[in-house]
């Protein structure tokens, strides 16, 4: 299955260049979590992928998560929705008839979640360790 998946993942990245292969081994991690965190089996919502996507970027990467987006391609949260359906055209994942990509875009700002959001965290931290 690994290889399967290594060669569906390749040919996805040759048809559209855009992302960086560990962006889309990310999101299908992000989908598990947020299937195990909302106790779904199948399906989540483009927001509730979204948000779990958010969470697990600032838990692995902390302030790194901007150059990690910038070097798999990512600019914007719609990126992960081209990454989804990527991912559905090539029928690793399905969707319904109310998925749609306009679900991703413009959910939220990278640069104030992940850089001056970090920063309040890190300065909450901070402050409760005093």
């Amino acid at each position: 299955m690994k290889k399967e998946m290594d060669d569906i993942l390749e040919e996805i990245q040759a048809e559209d260049p855009r992302y960086h292969i560990e962006s889309y081994e990310f999101v299908l991690d992000a989908l598990s979590v947020c299937q195990k965190r909302y106790r779904r089996l199948h399906h989540v919502t483009g927001q509730e992928l979204l948000e779990t996507i958010k969470e697990l970027l600032m838990e692995r990467f902390g302030p790194m998560t901007l150059t990690v987006l910038e070097h798999w391609g990512i600019k914007e949260t719609e990126d992960f929705g081209n990454i989804v359906f990527n991912l559905v055209n090539k029928k690793v994942l399905s969707k319904t008839e109310d998925d749609k990509i306009e679900h991703f875009k413009n959910v939220f700002d990278f640069d104030v979640v992940f850089n001056k959001g970090y920063r309040r965290r890190l300065n909450k931290r901070i402050s409760q360790m005093r």
